[in-house]
């Protein structure tokens, strides 16, 4: 009875595993920021961030899910053929000169075949486009079918101590954002999510290439500047000056937060990019330079639902 239980278990969790690629597909996700029961990682609207799903759900998902269900093979093995009632008397050996090796070996291989198109990735974020060249986009293994084109559009962010500061570097307006907090979310915005939404959003054209110059309070502490929907996370370092980009395809507001445990308020430092329409952006940064007040440059957009 133990062992068809066994064999029924195996090949139950077996089937489940063999459709775990194909589930994190099929998935339907929210855009913007995570919700309650999410497995899966949030929509993507920026090519880094089609790379990033492409490679989870095809290299990374199909090589985990084919070791579990070795390694799962291999326990069921043992259990059936090596306990007492079917192996009374033991093997005395304790190496195999071929076995160490093979289960040397063949992880470094795994390995190095994830690191290539991890690598890829990585470069995407960290190149700022020049309109020349092209990125990994969704296809993984195509290395160049994606064009971007050359950011029109630089914004300094700044981690502060526990808050954001940004800056429209060609304009000369810099704002500053902070969460809004139990009391001030319901009055305030509130059909924005708790612990995500701030006072005042960074505001992105759609379709727009955008270089991002990320760094931190001379004198701070380190940050992370993250942002899910659009693959990007990188350090802010009190005195450098790190760089991404994101180009994204889709109008709404994304959250993200800072990824480096930085202090007593690390939880509560929310990123959240409103990425509205061309005309809808110059309305509003015409506006932020002519008045220097991010309120009633904010009053140029339409309101949040």
């Amino acid at each position: 009875m133990t062992g068809q239980f066994a064999k029924k278990l195996g090949a139950g969790f077996a089937a489940l595993l063999t459709m775990a690629p194909a589930m994190a597909v099929a998935q339907e996700v929210p855009q913007g920021h995570p919700m309650a029961g999410q497995v899966h990682l949030q929509e993507s609207v920026t090519p880094i961030m089609d790379s990033i799903v492409a490679f989870h759900n095809g290299p990374l998902m199909w090589t985990i899910s084919l070791i579990v269900l070795f390694v799962l093979a291999l326990l069921v093995i043992v259990i059936l053929r090596f306990n007492a009632k079917s192996n009374p008397v033991p093997a005395r050996f304790t190496h195999n000169t071929l076995v160490e090796v093979i289960w040397t070996v063949v992880p470094i291989v795994v390995l190095i075949i994830i690191a290539i198109p991890s690598f890829g990735v990585l470069s995407d974020q960290l190149t700022v486009p020049d309109g020349q060249r092209k990125y990994l986009g969704s296809n993984i293994f195509s290395f160049g079918e994606v064009e971007v084109p050359a950011p029109e559009l630089t914004v300094k962010v700044s981690g502060e101590q526990w808050y954001w500061n940004y800056e429209y570097v060609d304009e000369g307006v810099a704002f500053d954002s902070n969460i809004l907090n139990d009391e001030q979310r319901p009055q305030i915005k509130p059909n924005q999510p708790r612990l995500l939404a701030v006072d005042n959003e960074l505001v992105v054209p759609v379709d727009t290439t955008v270089r991002v110059q990320v760094t931190s309070s001379p004198s701070g502490v380190i940050h992370a500047f993250a942002v899910p929907s659009f693959g990007i996370k990188i350090d802010a370092v009190p005195g450098r000056l790190n760089e991404t980009w994101f180009n994204a395809r889709e109008t709404g507001i994304y959250y993200g937060q800072c990824s480096e445990l930085c202090g007593k308020d690390h939880a509560f430092m929310p990123i959240a990019v409103r990425v509205v329409t061309a005309e809808e952006y110059q309305a509003f940064i015409g506006a932020f330079k002519e008045s220097r007040d991010y309120q009633a440059a904010a009053a140029t957009l339409p309101a949040l639902n």
